[in-house]
């Protein structure tokens, strides 16, 4: 793996974070929210990613193989999970029992999930000018 290639892993974990935490805040943003355009409650959104695998010929064996260049986000898709009735009569978004439909963020689970966010947002940076060092020392060995 070249320097490039890390570097561009990183900056793919880079990306992924600031989306999640870009997601985290929205989630948060709409933790009271009853009613959206499509007429229902928030529901609570979630970053879907995988590995982006590429395949590449490797140039001793001649062998094709699978080498990673960092995360692709695959969407944006709403959370179904844990939505909640809540008996408030008075509310404009009651049902004809009294009930509300709430949105199924979990304050406490959002802020933990934006503190792993940042921490892996910290990690890539940390990556990331690991192997900018790396590259620059080497342009300096090679000068002299």
């Amino acid at each position: 793996m070249s320097v490039f290639n890390s570097m561009q892993i990183s900056a793919s974990g880079l990306t992924l974070e600031r989306l999640k935490m870009d997601t985290i805040s929205t989630n948060i943003a709409n933790v009271n929210t009853t009613r959206t355009e499509d007429g229902g409650p928030y529901l609570r959104k979630e970053v879907v990613f995988e590995e982006n695998l590429v395949d590449e010929k490797n140039k001793l064996t001649g062998t094709l193989g699978k080498r990673s260049m960092g995360v692709k986000v695959m969407g944006i898709e709403d959370n179904q999970d844990n939505i909640k009735l809540v008996y408030n009569p008075d509310h404009p978004d009651a049902d004809e029992n009294g009930y509300v439909t709430m949105p199924n963020v979990n304050m406490v689970d959002e802020m933990i999930a934006l503190i792993n966010a940042q921490r892996s947002y910290d990690a890539n940076v940390t990556a990331l000018n690991a192997s900018k060092s790396m590259l620059k020392k080497a342009l300096e060995i090679s000068k002299g």
